[in-house]
């Protein structure tokens, strides 16, 4: 059996508190903002869509090479999925570049986990 240790009203009261604090200071922050003006909406919507894409084809490549390294994917399937992620990275890219964005345009600051791209 686990001991199960109680927290306190105010310890809990505490935790609000620091999370409050640390919520306001990434508030604060010079976080950068994708601009939807009605001039530019196609190029803000698209530095939004394609940013996603390539947080989740970065998920996608770890999920890969992970499994790569445990060996519970063969060499052909290790190729197809190799491919496979270069071509969506090209894709993304060629997109990109049709709205006027650079890769480092589609950076995601991701608060502790820091940022999408490396800098």
């Amino acid at each position: 059996m686990t001991d199960v240790r109680k927290i306190t009203p105010e310890e809990i009261a505490a935790a609000v508190t620091e999370m409050n604090r640390e919520l306001k200071a990434v508030g604060e922050g010079a976080i950068d903002r994708i601009d939807c003006s009605p001039e530019n909406i196609e190029q803000g919507l698209a530095r939004l869509v394609l940013s996603l894409i390539e947080l989740l084809r970065r998920l996608l490549e770890r999920q890969a090479i992970r499994r790569m390294e445990g060996g519970s994917l063969g060499d052909a399937k290790v190729e197809e999925m190799g491919q496979a992620l270069m071509r969506l990275e090209a894709k993304v890219n060629e997109i990109a570049g049709a709205f006027g964005l650079k890769p480092e345009d589609l950076n995601l600051e991701l608060g502790p986990l820091g940022n999408l791209l490396d800098k």
